[in-house]
């Protein structure tokens, strides 16, 4: 069973065009990306999937790998699936997707987001969640909350607050982050599922694999991986990343 982190990056973004290349301390953000994930012990292999030339130039330029895909894809997970078989990866590897845009991911949390899929033959899908420290981001859309059962599967994930204490506000909550590991013939299945209800009204495409009744396995991690959303977040980012 391998394990492939593959880092879908975009240059098109309605609200930071050309994110990937943004410059953090004087490095592109993919670049930053990309090493830290090359540090988790648990990757045999670190790819980035793009449709943009300048990506895949600024990527080669650092020494890094890139798969370019189609230009059109509903959804990373969708721009996913077709790098996993370009990379030619059997049905049991294990297939661990990075947002782009997370330059402090810890190389640790990549570890731990792959480990259910070493005692569990079943499990298709995981996904990490961090406890919030930050009442903005309990609050604020562009975080999205997370619920699950005692088991640690997945119940729901929203950009509202979840749950919301009819009393009182909830001391637990749980913020998901954007790194995700599926088993290699689940992102077939996922590719094909048609878009959901829910997932449309939230805009979150993990909805579309709970709106069909799968599975989803909540990992709690101790590491946040803050997002660079707008420009404006590159200033707060350097502030947290050691030089």
């Amino acid at each position: 069973m391998q394990f492939a982190v593959i880092i879908p990056a975009r240059y098109q973004s309605s609200r930071f065009e050309g994110k990937p290349l943004a410059l953090i301390h004087k490095k592109p953000m993919i670049q930053h990306v990309y090493e830290r994930a090359s540090r988790s012990t648990s990757a045999n292999t670190v790819v980035v999937a793009t449709d943009d030339e300048r990506i895949r130039q600024a990527v080669e330029g650092f020494g890094g790998k890139v798969i370019m895909t189609d230009t059109v894809h509903r959804s990373g997970t969708d721009r996913l699936a077709e790098a996993a078989q370009l990379l030619n990866l059997s049905e049991q590897d294990i297939v661990i997707n990075v947002q782009g845009d997370q330059p402090l991911i810890d190389p640790r949390s990549l570890d731990q987001v792959v480990e259910p899929f070493k005692t569990d033959s079943q499990l298709n899908m995981t996904t990490l969640a961090f406890r919030i420290i930050n009442l903005r981001e309990k609050i604020d859309p562009k975080d999205v909350k997370v619920v699950f059962d005692k088991n640690g599967s997945a119940l729901y994930f929203s950009r509202a607050p979840i749950p919301f204490g009819r009393d009182k506000a909830s001391d637990d909550m749980y913020k998901h982050l954007g790194v995700y590991a599926y088993r290699r013939r689940f992102l077939d299945t996922f590719h094909e599922l048609p878009q959901g209800h829910l997932e449309n009204v939230e805009k979150l495409e993990q909805l579309r694999v709970l709106e069909n009744g799968m599975q989803i396995r909540i990992v709690v991690t101790e590491f946040d991986s803050p997002e660079v959303d707008i420009p404006q977040d590159i200033q707060r980012i350097e502030a947290q990343m050691p030089l």
